[in-house]
């Protein structure tokens, strides 16, 4: 949890940033049988992690859409598109292309013919980073009240 405080530091008093939320969230991850963790350490300091999992069908990950979406990119059935949720590194080890060795890593065993993530627009160096390594922008979503507005990306 010291990794999301450190990344999330100047947003854990909205309410969708909470430890809570992030606790539940992870929780209700973890319980898909696709669940997927790296993590990366630097000596024995954990730096940063990788959450996700295959979205399963009739999955939520365009609830709340914004933008109008091609609707064949809408539908799942449990082995088409990996959700990456989180990957986050602290802050006194980013630049350090640590980042793109934990998505490397979680990137290299998907076998789905595609990934998706979620980022927010105001992440630039986040989005710029995705936009390297093959991620594009596909629209955006709210999922909830409380939620930011995220950019919807996608890596085929």
């Amino acid at each position: 949890m010291e990794r999301y405080r450190d990344a999330y530091a100047d947003k854990l008093d909205l309410p969708f940033f909470t430890e809570e939320r992030m606790w539940t969230r992870l929780t209700s991850y973890a319980k898909q049988d696709t669940f997927v963790l790296v993590l990366a350490y630097l000596g024995r300091t954990l730096v940063g992690y990788a959450i996700g999992y295959n979205e399963p069908p009739n999955s939520s990950w365009a609830q709340g859409l914004r933008t109008p979406i091609e609707p064949d990119l809408l539908w799942e059935d449990g082995h088409r598109t990996f959700g990456l949720n989180y990957i986050m590194v602290g802050q006194a080890w980013r630049r350090q292309h640590i980042a793109k060795a934990i998505h490397d890593a979680l990137m290299a065993s998907r076998q789905e013919e595609r990934a998706l993530l979620y980022v927010l627009p105001g992440n630039i160096a986040a989005r710029s980073a995705y936009e390297t390594w093959g991620w594009y922008k596909i629209g955006e979503v709210q999922q909830t009240d409380d939620a930011p507005i995220y950019e919807i990306m996608i890596l085929t």
